[in-house]
């Protein structure tokens, strides 16, 4: 019994080694899926009014950098080697300097990245030292006062002009075009208001025009009857005032039901479709200014974009706004971080082609050659007819055609001389 269990234990030894020969072996383990790069959240806040008089300003500024941050989701974008997603905030400053600064420091304890706002410059401005104290950078696609970027913050830009471009620009057209010897000189008493009246003032006084003393509301007065009756009397040519759309649609309204006759001129507050609604009738024939290109002059694929997300065009500043979150996130792909310490240093230095064109800074944070752009009421229709930029005025039509050229090949080959172009007129 011995021997057999012996022999037994050879022949299975025997044949295990038989098997082993010919190759039969255990399967090797499965390798790893590889593992899915680490997530990155990244915070970008909006601010604007979104409540209140101008609320419908604030919301077209919200959807201009809201559709930059859907986008950028949309693209997969890795920073750091990680998947990336962007998380937009928006808050309602409700045009009013406490909230803003309230929901500045909210966005700050959020510990966003980086702010595309606030739309008004008093908000702005008491906005600009929260952020700034916190290392947040923080692009306005709207604010207009010089006094924003005089501050000497590292953190504060803005792809818009300054007042102290726009001002001039819509006094020397209208005393280019309108010639008026007497002109009354209106504000809202707010940052902005205040601000792009006193360049107005200024820029026709140097022009040898005279300006009745100013007249004051606020950014809450619908109520101009009193200031009008007073101006109906002194019978000025023409009439500036600093403020909103929603201000300045009740003040032309009353003008004219008292039977003003001066041409109504305003800055880019009121220099909306919404003035139409406000005024009626007697909105045709103002005359206004932007701080930029007008928004039938951006970028085709953006404009298509907004519409085809928010079922409507855009009204005033959604393409700068766009622009401002785009640039956000471009620094923190140059920088591959989303550390504001990290990526400012490129957001300052920046290059970059937007839905406005070539935007890039100055030591200020201020948009190196803004344009301005001059427009008037036609039918219920705001219609762009000048664009200003280094002092130089040009039709409208011929800057369109300009933009809309197909650019130069590098090499061209060699043409006739052609005739030395018209120079612009001097604004």
């Amino acid at each position: 019994m011995i021997h057999s269990k012996r022999a037994l234990t050879l022949i299975a030894a025997a044949i295990a080694a038989a098997l082993a020969a010919c190759g039969e072996q255990k399967p090797a383990p499965k390798a790893e899926a590889p593992k899915a790069p680490p997530s990155l959240e990244i915070k970008i806040g909006h601010v604007g009014p979104l409540t209140g008089g101008i609320a419908h300003l604030g919301k077209d500024n919200e959807n201009g950098a809201r559709l930059a941050v859907e986008q950028a989701n949309e693209a997969k974008i890795k920073i750091d080697g990680k998947d990336t997603k962007f998380v937009f905030f928006a808050e309602d400053d409700q045009a009013d300097p406490k909230v803003g600064t309230t929901v500045a420091q909210k966005l700050v304890d959020a510990k966003v990245a980086g702010v595309v706002g606030h739309l008004n410059s008093g908000t702005s401005i008491p906005a600009s030292d929260i952020y700034n104290k916190a290392g947040i950078p923080v692009i306005s696609g709207s604010a207009t006062n010089p006094k924003l970027t005089e501050q000497g913050f590292k953190v504060q830009f803005r792809v818009v002009g300054r007042d102290d471009q726009q001002g001039p620009a819509i006094a020397s057209y209208l005393a280019a075009t309108r010639k008026p010897k007497l002109v009354a000189v209106i504000d809202d008493a707010t940052a902005y208001g205040e601000g792009i009246a006193n360049e107005v003032e200024k820029t026709l006084k140097a022009a040898h025009i005279k300006v009745l003393p100013r007249e004051k509301g606020n950014d809450k007065t619908t109520d101009w009857k009193a200031i009008l009756t007073k101006l109906k009397g002194k019978n000025p040519d023409a009439v500036f005032y600093g403020g909103m759309d929603a201000t300045g649609g009740p003040l032309l309204k009353q003008g004219r039901e008292l039977g003003v006759k001066a041409v109504f001129s305003f800055g880019d507050g009121a220099c909306t479709d919404e003035m139409t609604k406000l005024a009626g009738a007697a909105a045709d024939g103002l005359l206004c200014s932007q701080a930029g290109i007008p928004p039938q002059a951006a970028d085709k694929k953006f404009t298509e974009a907004y519409k085809k997300r928010f079922n409507a065009d855009p009204i005033l500043y959604a393409p700068f706004t766009y622009d401002g979150a785009n640039l956000l996130i471009e620094a923190m792909k140059k920088a591959n971080s989303a550390d504001p310490a990290k990526y400012l240093p490129e957001l300052a230095k920046i290059d970059f082609t937007g839905a406005t064109g070539k935007i890039a800074f100055d030591a200020k944070g201020d948009r190196k050659d803004a344009e301005m752009t001059i427009f008037t009421m036609k039918g219920g229709k705001l219609a762009p007819i000048a664009i200003i930029k280094g002092g130089q005025t040009i039709a409208y039509e011929d800057f369109a055609k300009a933009a809309a050229a197909p650019a130069a090949p590098a090499v061209a080959p060699a043409a006739p001389t052609p005739a030395p172009a018209k120079e612009a007129p001097k604004k």
